[in-house]
């Protein structure tokens, strides 16, 4: 396996921890993440002063000489497969798909293959540089398998780098497209009563909490106003579905990535997504205000009626600001079309 040879100094008043201190001054292009230096500290790969490092907690002094040996990126032990994707753009450092429900975006235990990496690794063939010295898709955020629409996946250690600090940054625009039981609206006294729940205006509601794994079911996250990670949703009523309105087409924006965020929040808040097997359960509807065939659509609807509708970032590597759009896929149409039918 060949390699290749980085050499630089570390610069005057170095962060306290050597991982930190070789992420700050190691050249920009050649795009090594924090993670992947300490990787290469514990392979032995990097020299402190022709003294190999070995813990990345490890004090350094500015001025320190530093040599880096970083190995050709290897093969992935994942599997590729010929499975189609419907991509939405794609230039050599990365690529943006809409993904079907029912697809697993990583292979994990229950997941083995059949997933968009595994799809990736067929698709992109040899034109991936290597991802943390891997020769695989850089996965820098997920959808849930049940919900369908935009990801973004970098093909290159330098796009890999560049996504990953704009996720971490909270810059990248993420809109969602949502069906939940009932309608959130500032006028609602319940919701008044909810903690984390406030309205904007434009009757935008605003749900602000921290999210952590459950305490028993490790399948879902939890709800929390102490410990946790910080998550923050806004949703606005795109349209009503009832007479009177019983359900309602919204729009959902993130301005934190967690877990589950929007599933968990309008639980939260007391408007589940419809099919929401985890979080929203089944409701039923007034018989009154939807028709039978209405009803039962909603009641057998299979997922979580979720979908990553608008995805906005700047590119990683030209630059330029990238926004793409994907309408909602056949089946959470057809139920609106349903749902938008006369009540006979």
């Amino acid at each position: 396996m060949g390699t290749r040879q980085i050499e630089f100094q570390i610069a005057a008043d170095p962060p306290s921890r050597l991982d930190k201190a070789l992420s700050r001054d190691v050249p920009a292009d050649e795009n090594l993440s924090r993670t992947r230096l300490a990787k290469l500290i514990d392979e032995g790969a990097v020299l402190i002063d022709g003294v190999p490092a070995s813990d990345p907690k490890a004090k350094v002094v500015g001025g320190a000489s530093v040599a880096i040996t970083v190995p050709e990126a290897e093969v992935s032990h994942i599997g590729p497969e010929d499975i189609p994707l419907d991509i939405v753009f794609e230039d050599d450092d990365l690529i943006v798909i809409n993904k079907p429900a029912g697809m697993v975006v990583h292979p994990a235990p229950g997941s083995p293959s059949g997933t968009l990496v595994n799809a990736l690794l067929h698709h992109c063939g040899d034109h991936l540089s290597g991802v943390g010295g891997v020769k695989r898709p850089g996965i820098v955020h997920r959808i849930d398998k049940e919900t369908s629409g935009l990801l973004v996946v970098a093909k290159s250690d330098a796009a890999h780098h560049g996504l990953a600090s704009q996720f971490e940054a909270h810059t990248v625009e993420r809109y969602y497209r949502a069906i939940c039981y009932g309608v959130p609206d500032a006028n609602d006294p319940r919701l008044r009563g909810v903690k984390g729940v406030s309205f904007e205006p434009g009757n935008i509601m605003r749900l602000t909490t921290q999210l952590a794994r459950h305490k028993t079911d490790r399948q879902r996250q939890a709800v929390l106003f102490h410990g946790g990670r910080h998550a923050v949703t806004r949703a606005r009523v795109v349209e009503t579905f009832g007479s009177p309105a019983g359900l309602a087409l919204i729009e959902c924006w993130l301005e934190t990535g967690r877990t589950h965020q929007i599933r968990v929040h309008m639980a939260h808040a007391g408007h589940g997504l419809v099919g929401d097997p985890v979080y929203g359960g089944k409701r039923k509807l007034g018989a009154k205000a939807f028709s039978v065939t209405s009803s039962e659509a909603v009641r057998n609807f299979p997922r979580q009626a979720l979908h990553a509708a608008v995805l906005g970032f700047e590119h990683p590597v030209t630059g330029k600001n990238m926004r793409f759009e994907a309408g909602l896929p056949h089946d959470m149409q057809k139920l609106i079309d349903q749902l938008r039918a006369p009540l006979t």
